[in-house]
């Protein structure tokens, strides 16, 4: 069965993770954008019973709607592979690494994309000395929509010295400036968006209705757009990664183009009202729907 010919599409949501309230109305926001397009839809939360669900709902496809850690992490792909559903978005590796923001540093500075310096923090060691002087900025390797960031400005507020974290964690150099985002889908760059905010992008900025601003295409200059064009799709294709990403960074205006960073890239994009992949795609002139059809139509297995 090809990608035209899916019709009966299970919308995976909800999980486990940090990011669940997130995923369950990315979940129905899709859902509700594909019966629009006309399939059949069926809605499915995941629990401990995902296979079995599966299983029982005999879907020609999954449009994946998880977030965070066993959505995105590659292990809920895992199980579509084991059951051999085509399934939107990357696959097992690409979705494990890009899910690991050292892993994905690694590949990015192996594809000569510039990003922050950064080292990793083993859960349940305690902290004794820091790699770099503050500003930084620490983050759970595993975690996504800025859940447990932290931003330390001085050495007075060092709160990372002498603390055992519970998971991995990452300190990174903190680069001052501003919040750009490029979506790409199938290999190509949508637009560049520049987050404007009061303060740190954070998960309530993020989410919240007016937490953020969004100006798209960013007024940023040339050069530095093109280049965010071409780093999120060097790092969506260097990743392995399939359907549609968001590659985010931080560009410090004061340095020009040697200013911009790459930050992480995110293989299962937001689909709510405030999400940042479908306001570029509606540029091109598609909708939530047909960009929802068009993951559905890409979607694929053994992956």
């Amino acid at each position: 069965m090809s990608g035209q010919d899916y019709q009966k599409v299970a919308v995976v949501m909800g999980g486990f993770s940090s990011e669940r309230e997130v995923s369950l109305v990315t979940g129905k926001e899709c859902s509700r954008a594909l019966k629009g397009e006309g399939f059949e839809v069926i809605d499915i939360i995941a629990d401990i019973d995902l296979i079995d669900l599966l299983t029982k709902a005999e879907p020609d496809v999954i449009f994946n709607a998880l977030h965070g850690r066993w959505g995105e992490d590659g292990c809920a792909q895992g199980i579509f592979e084991w059951l051999q559903i085509p399934y939107t978005h990357s696959g097992v590796h690409a979705s494990s690494t890009a899910m690991d923001k050292i892993k994905t540093k690694e590949v990015y500075e192996a594809n000569q994309l510039p990003t922050p310096q950064g080292r990793k923090i083993p859960k349940y060691k305690e902290v004794e000395h820091l790699p770099f002087k503050p500003p930084y900025v620490i983050k759970p390797v595993r975690d996504g929509s800025s859940v447990g960031v932290e931003i330390v400005h001085s050495e007075e507020n060092c709160s990372v010295l002498g603390k055992k974290f519970e998971v991995d964690y990452m300190i990174e150099k903190y680069i001052p400036g501003r919040e750009l985002t490029v979506s790409v889908l199938n290999d190509n760059s949508l637009n560049v968006t520049e987050i404007i905010t009061r303060g740190f992008y954070d998960y309530s900025a993020k989410y919240s209705e007016n937490g953020s601003y969004h100006e798209v295409p960013a007024k940023i200059p040339e050069d530095v757009f093109d280049a965010c064009l071409k780093y999120a799709e060097v790092a969506h294709q260097a990743l392995g990664c399939e359907g549609l990403t968001r590659t985010d960074f931080r560009w410090d205006d004061t340095q020009g183009l040697d200013g911009l960073m790459v930050l992480e890239t995110n293989t299962q994009p937001g689909m709510t009202p405030t999400s940042l992949s479908p306001e570029q795609a509606r540029l091109t002139g598609m909708n939530l729907g047909q960009l929802c059809r068009k993951l559905v139509e890409m979607a694929s297995s053994n992956k």
